[in-house]
C-alpha cells in the first residue's frame, strides 16, 4: 500500500515536469528543445514566434523565416535562422519520457475510476453540461437543446469548442507575452532617454555657465582699467586744490599778523612814533590786499562728468544673447568663440572710446594753468 501511494506521487512530480509552459498540458511531439534548455511543444514555440514577429514572412503559417523570441520559462531570448521554430533541436529523450509514462499511467490505472467534477444544468439538476450552444455562446445540456431554452440553437460537441477556445486563449497569452516583450523594450529606450537628456542638459549647463563666466571675467577688467582712469584725475585734481588750499591758508595767516600789527599801531598815544610806523605798515597791507597773484579754481572744476559711460548699444546685445543656431562642426563652435571673445573686446573698447572721445571735446584741465595765465583768465 505505501509503495503504491510513492509511486502515483512519483508519477504525479514526473507529469508536472512534463508539462507545457504554454498550453499547461503535457507537451505533444514533437518537442523542441531551445537554447536556453528549456522545452515548449514545437505548436506552442511557432505560437510564441509569431506572436512576437508579426511582420515577418511565414511559410504556410510554420514560422519558418527566421527572427526571434523569448522563452516564456527564464525570458532568454531565442534567435532562429532561416528555418525559423523547425530550425530548433527536437528533444527526443523527452519525448520517450512521455511516450514511458503515457504506457506507464496506463498499465498502473486500468479502470479510470476516478470522478472529474462536471458541473450540473441549472435548469436540469440530474443532466451534465455536455454540449455548447453556439448561438447563445454558453455551455448547457442535451435536455435544454431538446426540450428547454435552446432547442432553437446551433450547438456543438463540448470538447470541440473546448479545444478551439483553449487553442484561441493560449494564442492571445502568447501574443501577449511578446507585446509585453516589446513594451518592456521601448521603456528601457525611454528610461535610457531620460537619462541622456539629464546628462546633456547638466553638460549644456556647464558650458553656458563657463561662457557667461568668461563674459563676466571681461566686463571685470575693462571696470577695473577705467576705474584707475577715474582715480588717477581725481587724485591729480585734490592734489592740485589742496597745494591751493595751502596757498590760502599762508596768505591768510600773513594778513592776520599784518592786521594785528595795525590794530597796535592804532593804540600808539605818541604821535611821532605812530607816523614812523605807519608808512611801512600801510605798503605792507596794500601787497597783502593784492591777492592777484594767488591762483583761481576753473569754474566746474570739480565736475567729473566726462567718464560717463553709456552701454545702450552693447545692452541691447546682451539682451539678444541667445543659442547658436548652426552648429555644424567643432571647428564651427571655435570660430564662434573667437568671434564672441572679439565681440565682448569690440564692447569694452567702445565703452573706452566713448570716454577717449568725451576727453578730446573737452579742454584739458590738468595740469594747472600758470599764475600769469590764469590772471589773464580769470577775474580778481
Amino acid at each position: 500500500m505505501i509503495y503504491c501511494i510513492s509511486r502515483t506521487h512519483q508519477m504525479d512530480s514526473l507529469e508536472k515536469q512534463l508539462i507545457c509552459p504554454i498550453c499547461l498540458e503535457m507537451f505533444t511531439k514533437p518537442v523542441v528543445i531551445l537554447p536556453c534548455q528549456h522545452n515548449l511543444c514545437r505548436k506552442c514555440a511557432n505560437d510564441i514566434f509569431q506572436s512576437s514577429n508579426p511582420y515577418l514572412p511565414t511559410r504556410g503559417g510554420t514560422g519558418a523565416s527566421g527572427g526571434r523570441f523569448r522563452c516564456p520559462s527564464c525570458r532568454h531570448e531565442v534567435v532562429l535562422n532561416r528555418h525559423g521554430v523547425y530550425g530548433l533541436q527536437r528533444n527526443l529523450l523527452v519525448e520517450n519520457i512521455i511516450d514511458m509514462y503515457k504506457q506507464e499511467n496506463i498499465s498502473s490505472r486500468p479502470s479510470p475510476e476516478q470522478k472529474v467534477d462536471q458541473p450540473m444544468c441549472e435548469v436540469h439538476e440530474d443532466e451534465k453540461i455536455n454540449i455548447y450552444c453556439l448561438t447563445c455562446g454558453v455551455p448547457t445540456c442535451s435536455m435544454c437543446k431538446v426540450f428547454g431554452a435552446h432547442k432553437d440553437c446551433e450547438v456543438a460537441p463540448l470538447n470541440s469548442i473546448y479545444q478551439t477556445q483553449k487553442t484561441e486563449l493560449s494564442d492571445r497569452i502568447a501574443m501577449m507575452v511578446g507585446n509585453n516583450d516589446r513594451i518592456q523594450g521601448i521603456i528601457s529606450q525611454l528610461e535610457e532617454t531620460c537619462r541622456s537628456i539629464e546628462e546633456n542638459g547638466r553638460r549644456q549647463k556647464s558650458k553656458v555657465c563657463e561662457k557667461f563666466d568668461h563674459l563676466y571675467a571681461i566686463l571685470e577688467d575693462r571696470k577695473r582699467e577705467m576705474n584707475v582712469k577715474v582715480n588717477a584725475e581725481q587724485e591729480e585734481k585734490l592734489s592740485y586744490i589742496r597745494r591751493l588750499t595751502r596757498k590760502y591758508g599762508d596768505h591768510l595767516v600773513s594778513m592776520t599778523k599784518i592786521m594785528e600789527t595795525g590794530i597796535q599801531t592804532l593804540e600808539e598815544p605818541e604821535m611821532a612814533v605812530f607816523l614812523q610806523n605807519t608808512k611801512p605798515l600801510l605798503q605792507k597791507i596794500a601787497e597783502a590786499s593784492n591777492t592777484s597773484h594767488l591762483e583761481r579754481v576753473e569754474r566746474s572744476y570739480e565736475n567729473m562728468d566726462h567718464y560717463s559711460v553709456s552701454f545702450k548699444r552693447e545692452g541691447r546685445a546682451l539682451r539678444n544673447i541667445d543659442f547658436a543656431r548652426d552648429d555644424d562642426d567643432d571647428d564651427d563652435e571655435e570660430d564662434e568663440d573667437e568671434e564672441a571673445v572679439d565681440a565682448d573686446s569690440r564692447a569694452g573698447q567702445t565703452a573706452s572710446g566713448e570716454v577717449d572721445s568725451l576727453n578730446e571735446a573737452l579742454p584739458p584741465l590738468l595740469p594747472p594753468q600758470p599764475p600769469s595765465t590764469r590772471r589773464s583768465a580769470t577775474s580778481s
